[in-house]
Parts: structure tokens; sequence; C-alpha cells
């Protein structure tokens, strides 16, 4: 052995989780299969971390928000994660989003700097017999991996799809139509507006229904979406309305264009489409809650019908593919241990959370459990009232295994407030109660 812990992996998680077991002094050997000549249907490079879908990690409200809850616990925590996005990071209101080449420069060279730690460009088909194992081949795992983990868990995995947005060049964007706010204002003028009236909604909505999608594959066929990343048409397929309410909701955006003749009925459109900055330079912006499993041509032709984005040149198109990830209340240990073969452990979305940061959190609560094996100590998960730990504990077991499927985090997980708080200030007693817990956590560790 010239390692201590083997990491099979080199997304999110894996990165994290290997940051966190090489500053500890122990020896990693990170398999990465992208630099081999392969990768994965969404990935585009060969960088380590590299960002595949929205280049956000969302709120960082510490305050209101369970995700900003968990930026905030995990940069307690010496996350690299949050390092390299603090470093990356663009223009996004409240939102935390990061120009994605330099976020995923900014992991590797933290990573490559470490002197205990190996970087190796290989594919690995199974899992190790022996020896401290931690797979975070995140939901698109390799065919042969993934045959290999549905061998020792004895159980068939989940799937479910997920859905690439676009990404529009910045100078492509009519301005004149477009106009740059955030709802209501909050969290500043960070993204860019293309509003519709209530006939060019309609047409649109219309759009999406009838044009021609990518076709399935015959192992594709049954897989469910999952709700958090569902594609526009497939939102659109479910009522009129439904887009309205959702990434479209025009709610809280003032037209400073009102005056056209497009707005005849007052300063609020009828229907938005909001980009989002995707890059430091601000020369490329993603269509914000866009994914879609249009085809390119379609997608090119009907996205130009969007009042701002007649010219719209595309950095890139929306897409597709299948997320695999395991029934984790059954098969793991509350430790991220395979039951079945416990020095294997799972880490980030294979084990079914959902999202950039709940796979990091995963990856670097993953590392320290680890650790703490190594050093023969008995390892203690963060409390329940903590965003970190009210995670675990969801994946570990206390969801429901027969109707297991992708969460993010949020306050749902947690355990429930005393009944004397008032439902306005519920968020805040949430992640006071957290922060304090956190505090407590890390002060006795």
């Amino acid at each position: 052995m010239t390692h201590d812990v083997h990491i099979i992996g080199g997304g999110l998680a894996g990165s994290e989780a290997a940051w966190q077991l090489a500053k500890r002094g122990l020896r990693v050997r990170l398999s990465e299969m992208r630099g081999t000549g392969e990768r994965s249907p969404a990935h585009q490079t060969d960088a380590l971390a590299e960002l595949v879908c929205s280049n956000s990690f969302r709120s960082d409200d510490s305050d209101k928000n369970a995700v900003g809850l968990l930026h905030h616990e995990m940069r307690q925590c010496d996350s690299l994660i949050m390092a390299a996005a603090a470093k990356a990071q663009v223009p996004a209101g409240s939102a935390l989003a990061v120009d994605r080449d330099v976020f995923s420069a900014e992991v590797e060279a933290a990573l490559a700097a470490q002197p205990t730690l190996e970087i190796v460009r290989e594919r690995i088909d199974r899992l190790p017999e022996s020896g401290l194992t931690l797979v975070a081949t995140g939901p698109l795992t390799a065919e042969a991996l993934a045959g290999s983990i549905g061998q020792a868990t004895g159980a068939d995995s989940l799937a479910f799809f997920d859905a690439i947005a676009p990404i529009v060049y910045r100078d492509s964007i009519d301005m004149d139509v477009c106009w740059m706010a955030a709802r209501w204002d909050k969290g500043g003028k960070d993204y860019i507006n293309c509003p519709m009236t209530k006939e060019q909604y309609l047409a649109f909505h219309a759009g999406l229904i009838a044009g021609e999608k990518t076709e399935f594959k015959e192992w594709e066929a049954n897989t469910p979406y999952f709700d958090g990343c569902m594609p526009i048409e497939v939102m659109a397929s479910r009522g009129i309305e439904t887009l309205r309410f959702g990434p479209m909701k025009p709610v809280g955006l003032d037209n400073p264009h009102s005056a056209t003749p497009e707005f005849p009925n007052g300063r609020w459109p009828h229907a938005v489409v909001q980009l989002r900055q995707d890059n430091k330079l601000g020369t490329i912006w993603n269509m914000v809650g866009f994914q879609t499993k249009l085809k390119h041509a379609e997608q090119v032709r009907l996205f130009r019908t969007i009042p701002g984005l007649e010219n719209a040149e595309f950095a890139r198109l929306g897409g597709l593919h299948r997320n695999t990830f395991l029934n984790s209340p059954e098969l793991l240990d509350r430790q991220l241990r395979l039951k079945t073969a416990p020095h294997v452990r799972f880490a980030g979305q294979i084990t079914g959370c959902e999202g950039y940061v709940e796979s990091s959190a995963v990856g670097l609560l993953a590392g320290l459990m680890t650790a703490a094996e190594i050093a023969g100590q008995d390892w203690q998960a963060p409390p329940r009232t903590t965003a970190m730990g009210a995670l675990l504990a969801h994946i570990t077991g206390d969801a429901e295994a027969d109707s297991y499927q992708p969460m993010n985090v949020n306050f749902g997980l947690f355990p429930p407030v005393g009944p004397e708080v008032k439902k306005k200030g519920r968020k805040e007693a949430y992640t006071a109660r957290a922060k304090a817990d956190m505090q407590a956590y890390l002060t006795s560790a």
C-alpha cells in the first residue's frame, strides 16, 4: 500500500474529501477517469471539480436560507470548495456564483500542492476488495464501476434525469429590450431580464410543448426526473401557468422599458426570462432554470423568439444526462460506509444528496470520518440541528428508503423549532440554533 485512502472520483465531493485527508498528513490516491481520453456525457473538460450544470452555489444567506447556512458551516470546517468559490466569485445578487474555469483551477492547484496527495488519471472499473476506499464518482458513474457497485450492494441503483441550461454570450443580448435587476431588487441588479407579453409567453409555451426533444435510449425510457432540475419543457407540460410561478416568475421585476407599445398595460411583464453571469469577465450568461432536452437546432430557434435574445449566440446549448445514485438509507451506515463492505465509503451525489454544495459537504464529512477511523478515534457527527448534521442524517437513515430520491438541504430536514417561534421568524430560529450548536460541536471536537 502506497496510500492510506483511495478516493475514486475527482469531482466536488472527491476533491473536498481529498483536501480534508491530505491536510491532516494522510496519504491519499485520488483517481480521476477524465484525463485518460474518457469523459462522462456531461463533462466538457478534464479539470477537477468541474461544474457541469449551473455555475451557482445558490443562496449565500446564512441567516434565512438552509444552503447559505451550509456554506457557513463548511467555511468553519476549512472547506476547499468554499475557499475556491470565494476566489472565483462573480456577481449574482445574494447567490454565490463562480467563474467555472477559475474555480476548477483553484481546486486543482490546492490539491496539487499537498505533498501526501497523488492525483492519478485512471479509470477504476471495480470496487477495491480491501483498503479504505471512498467512492465519489458522482451521478455519472461509469458503467463498469456502477456494475461493480451494484454487485456489492445487492440492489439496483435508482436513477433520474438531470438537464443542463444553455449559456448565452453577453454581447449578443439586446439591452434596449432587456434590463438589469433582481426580483424586488433584492441583492442588487445582477440578473438580465427578458420581458414577455401574454401573447409572447403563450407562443413560447406552445413552442416548448411542440418542440422536438432528444430521444431517450432504451435503458433511459423509464427513468424519472428529479424535481429540483427539471427540463423547462417538462415544467411547461404541467400547466400553462407553471413557468410563470417558477423560473419565469415576473413578480418584483419593474420593467424600465414599460412605455413601449409592447407593454401598454403597465410596468409589469406577463413573464420574464432571467440570465445570470457565468464567468468573472461577464462575457457569458446562463439562462436561469432553462435546463432542457430540446434538440440543439430547436433550442436556437425557440430561444431566439425570447425578447432581447433574437440575435443570441450560444456558448453552450442545453443537454440531458442520466444520473444514478444509491438507496443510501438502506445501503449505508451512519458513517456512509457500505453495510456489506465497510471498508468502502460513498460521498457526493451518488449518495442521493442534490446540489454542488450538498455534494461537497458530504465529501467533507466523509473525509473527516475516514481521518478519524485511521486515527482510531470515535467520530461524532455534527448535531442534527445543523445543516451538515441534518443532511447526513437524512442520507444515512432518516429518509424513507422506499421513496428515497435526491434531496437538497432544506429546513424540512432539521428538527422542528419550538411552537413558541412564530412562523415569520422560523428561518432565523433554525439558523441561530444551528450556528450555536455547530460552534459548540467544533469547540468540543
